[in-house]
């Protein structure tokens, strides 16, 4: 049996192999597959060893080894029964012929990275988890930690590994142990802005410039406009969220400021932000100050 695992979830290709490992009754091969040579391959695909009947072979990044993955496809009507092999390939040539022959031939395990879209199963994932752990979260405690975190599950993982000593989460302990990813402190800044607070956006503004890169940050914050443009504009409608792939918390808290600003106070914000990316590519002035004085024009409405 031959099964390819590929994706940019490193994560869940982590979990898929330790999987197989604990399943499989006897000790794993693991072979760096970018070092493998022609004359190995009859010895890891076609024969049992003296020390065991059943073999489980894992293979990475045998496509980084162009001459042997050329002609792997060959090789698979060959594999032994006896024989499970495991290729771990995170970005295969699909073009390839060896790729369409295992499209054909084996079973494809493909582990992507969670996108915004996927923020209710990283939530999900997050209370499957704790309770493994051993952590005492609720919906609300999961909901704030892939806020603050994000939706890297090496991080979540580590965040929960934190958590999991804590005698009882709760929203206040999730922010002082877990550090705010910068989407996080970018929703902060732009809802501090909304609520007319200059104060705390030039403070928010002076801390995150020690650490952030402004381009980055500002990227960030021109999709917190977009979206609250996006809420203007759906009016009433409830299905704002699943139209624009936008968190239902951020939607609520979005509401409040799109209510507030209409159409017209929102089209000024997007020109606000529009200028100072034409700034920013122009160079006419630090991107930080440029940061701050498109905010400014946010909070003075």
């Amino acid at each position: 049996m031959v099964t390819l695992i590929t994706g940019d979830n490193t994560f869940e290709i982590e979990r898929a192999v330790d999987a197989m490992v604990t399943r499989f009754d006897g000790e794993a091969e693991r072979i760096d597959g970018s070092t493998v040579e022609f004359k190995q391959l009859p010895d890891l695909l076609m024969g049992a060893t003296l020390f065991a009947d059943k073999r489980l072979v894992i293979i990475k990044n045998l496509s980084e080894n162009k001459d042997v993955w050329a002609t792997f496809g060959d090789w698979l009507p060959r594999i032994s029964d006896d024989i499970e092999v495991v290729l771990v390939e995170p970005k295969p040539d699909k073009r390839t012929v060896t790729y369409k022959e295992l499209k054909k031939q084996a079973q494809i395990i493909e582990v992507m990275q969670w996108l915004d879209r996927d923020v209710a199963k990283a939530e999900k994932w997050v209370l499957d988890e704790a309770k493994i752990m051993g952590a005492s979260l609720d919906t609300k405690c999961a909901q704030v930690l892939v806020r603050r975190v994000g939706l890297d599950q090496w991080q979540l993982f580590h965040a929960l590994e934190k958590l999991a000593l804590v005698d009882k989460v709760t929203v206040e302990v999730i922010e002082s142990l877990i550090d705010a990813n910068p989407a996080e402190n970018v929703f902060n800044l732009f809802d501090a802005a909304l609520r007319g607070d200059g104060v705390k956006v030039t403070e928010m503004v002076r801390t995150l410039e020690l650490t952030e890169d402004p381009y980055r940050l500002f990227a960030l914050l021109s999709g917190q406009a977009f979206q609250l443009a996006a809420v203007v504009a759906s009016g009433p409608s409830d299905n704002v969220a699943k139209d624009f792939g936008i968190h239902p918390y951020a939607v609520s808290k979005l509401v409040p400021g799109a209510r507030r600003l209409g159409r017209s106070g929102v089209k000024k914000i997007i020109h606000a932000f529009a200028k100072a990316d034409d700034d920013m590519k122009l160079s006419r002035a630090e991107p930080w100050l440029l940061i701050e004085r498109a905010l400014m024009k946010v909070a003075a409405r």
